[in-house]
């Protein structure tokens, strides 16, 4: 699992007085970073491997400002060139939302998808969501 810690901005609340339900899917984009340096550590555009082909976001209880948030990241699903990223949102310990991210590694000179490496496979399996019951 990674893990990152987020403390919202009062421009991320809606006329509530809740968390924006837009921010949800980008604090998970952000958070997804310790897994696109697992395919390319600089973070080089020019030599990028990866297409994100869909995304999913479950909101389940509402999101305060003021109050600490927790991004947890796991893998999920690994394919032959495509795996799905599993992210929850904790806040005051109660899981507030949840998303999957579906990667797909892809050769952009070639235009087609490309298999995970090895090495890479080896690291996203150390990574695999477990649910808790």
């Amino acid at each position: 699992m990674f893990s990152e810690n987020i403390s919202p901005r009062f421009s991320d609340t809606d006329a509530l007085g809740h968390i924006n339900n837009t921010m949800v899917p980008i604090w998970f984009e952000g958070a997804r970073t310790p897994v696109f340096k697992l395919f390319t550590p600089e973070l080089d555009l020019k030599n990028w491997p990866l297409i994100l082909a869909k995304i999913n976001v479950e909101f389940e209880a509402q999101m305060f400002y003021g109050l600490d948030m927790e991004v947890r990241t796991f893998i999920s699903r690994i394919g032959g060139s495509s795996f799905d990223v599993f992210q929850e949102l904790w806040q005051q310990g109660k899981r507030v939302a949840s998303g999957t991210a579906v990667m797909v590694h892809f050769d952009y000179r070639a235009q087609k998808t490309a298999q995970i490496p090895d090495s890479i496979r080896e690291i996203l399996n150390q990574h695999l969501f477990e649910e808790v019951s």
